[in-house]
């Protein structure tokens, strides 16, 4: 049987089930649900932070664009839309066959079982109402097949890893997955990574959607802390937009945290004080290549590299450690560049993050473990037996006590606004006013080698 049309009753767009019988002119079709106006992410994520960022003041003046987003639907797009596991080659065959139907509602009084089928080409506009309809023979493409790019390197993960990467979620409502990325799993496959979040997610997140999670951000292989994942296509959509966003709109003078739609906090332990206890780094960063160009490393730009850099902010305070020669810090990074903070710590407050050896390995040539005997609590993970963790993940051995630390950067706090409230407000309301949205307010307790750090510099 067609898994991707039972699949697509998930489909967000619609409460429709799908007709799987409905006979017309002596032929029996499969019939998708009823076209309806398609949010546009992107604007919906745009709206909100520029929202946010005039004060909390007026309605989101594009709602309707973004609300009733049709003009650029096709009927191709609608029918992948509908069946995001049926190969695209596949529809794109059926079209080319003229073996799909258009059943048109163009503000005609007529019976549903009375209006005429029509031929629909894949770049014909959907107008809302119109249903297709696909011949019922598809049903007997074979089952084996029914996978589309989205998951075609699907990870076939044990209970016990299922299980694992689930225990990870912190939150989890329609339109988002928030997850507790552990230290040491990449999130993006690549040369040499077998597992990576981005294919874990589709076997282990997706749950009842026919959609698997889609990554909105990035985190460093080594560093921990809070990921989100859109549910679907268009929260995706509109979580891009919003860090987008971020980005683009930052400047030395929008520092305000009630002013910015999108708030991340990493807490860091550094090697060495910044001269201040707070402040806010302006540096832009410029990539070089090192090594005859086998590799490659982010760096602050000089004056003669201002015109190839990136624009780079950070905000920065101290937030405790009563231990000489280390300090914990809160970095809060108003743009989204690569290795911002890595860079930032040790470039501009030349207090490289503990365990950075890309960035801070001068630093790191003279390490020496801190001796943990002020508390016998804190006893020698080294002697310490490791937990078997699923994907031969270790996040027990690498604290300041031990002769190789792990990176300590790990994203602690987040605030963002409820996507799946200011995505229902939009469909509900022509004119709705997303300036009072809540916020979801969402914190990641540290991996264990990082809370021992912390216990062994405030002790």
């Amino acid at each position: 049987m067609l898994l991707s049309l039972y699949n697509c009753r998930s489909y967000a767009a619609t409460s429709e089930t799908i007709d799987e019988e409905k006979e017309k002119g002596g032929q029996k079709w499969f019939t998708l649900p009823s076209f309806t106006a398609a949010v546009n992410g992107a604007a919906v994520g745009k709206e909100l932070s520029r929202n946010r960022s005039n004060g909390g003041r007026g309605t989101i003046t594009n709602t309707a664009s973004a609300a009733a987003d049709t003009t650029n639907t096709t009927a191709l797009k609608w029918v992948t839309r509908c069946c995001p596991e049926l190969p695209r080659s596949v529809v794109q065959k059926l079209f080319r066959l003229r073996q799909v139907r258009r059943e048109s509602c163009s503000g005609q009084a007529v019976e549903a079982h009375e209006r005429p089928l029509k031929r629909v080409a894949a770049k014909d506009s959907m107008n809302i109402g119109d249903r297709i309809h696909l011949p019922f023979s598809v049903q007997e493409f074979p089952a084996d097949k029914h996978k589309s790019s989205n998951y075609k390197q699907e990870c076939h993960c044990s209970e016990e890893e299922i299980n694992f990467i689930r225990s990870l979620e912190l939150y989890k409502d329609p339109a988002i997955i928030v997850i507790n990325k552990p230290p040491g799993m990449p999130v993006q496959g690549g040369i040499g990574i077998k597992r990576s979040l981005d294919k874990l997610a589709t076997a282990c997140l997706s749950y009842d959607l026919s959609e698997p999670p889609r990554l909105v951000h990035r985190l460093d292989r080594d560093s921990s802390g809070l990921l989100v994942m859109g549910r679907t296509q268009t929260i995706a959509a509109v979580l891009h937009s919003i860090f987008r966003e971020k980005t683009v709109g930052a400047s030395n003078d929008v520092t305000d945290d009630a002013k910015r739609i999108l708030q991340r906090r990493y807490w860091a332990l550094v090697i060495g004080s910044p001269r201040q206890r707070k402040g806010l780094i302006s540096a832009p960063l410029v990539k070089v290549v090192v090594d005859n160009g086998k590799s490659e490393r982010i760096t602050a730009a000089n004056d003669s590299q201002t015109l190839s850099s990136q624009h780079a902010i950070t905000k920065y305070k101290v937030i405790g450690s009563s231990c000489p020669g280390f300090t914990w810090l809160e970095l809060t990074p108003l743009t989204g560049r690569k290795h911002q903070l890595r860079v930032h710590c040790a470039e501009v407050l030349r207090t490289p993050i503990v365990g950075d050896y890309k960035y801070g390995w001068q630093t790191h040539r003279n390490w020496k473990p801190l001796s943990s005997s002020n508390t016998e609590s804190h006893w020698n993970e080294e002697l310490r037996p490791r937990r078997n963790l699923p994907f031969d993940l270790n996040m027990d051995s690498g604290s300041i006590s031990e002769k190789t630390p792990r990176l300590h950067l790990h994203c602690k706090q987040m605030v963002l606004p409820n996507v799946y409230l200011a995505l229902q407000n939009v469909k509900l309301h022509s004119d709705c006013d997303l300036s009072e949205l809540e916020s979801l307010e969402l914190v990641a307790p540290l991996p264990s080698y990082m809370q021992r750090s912390w216990d062994i510099t405030n002790y």
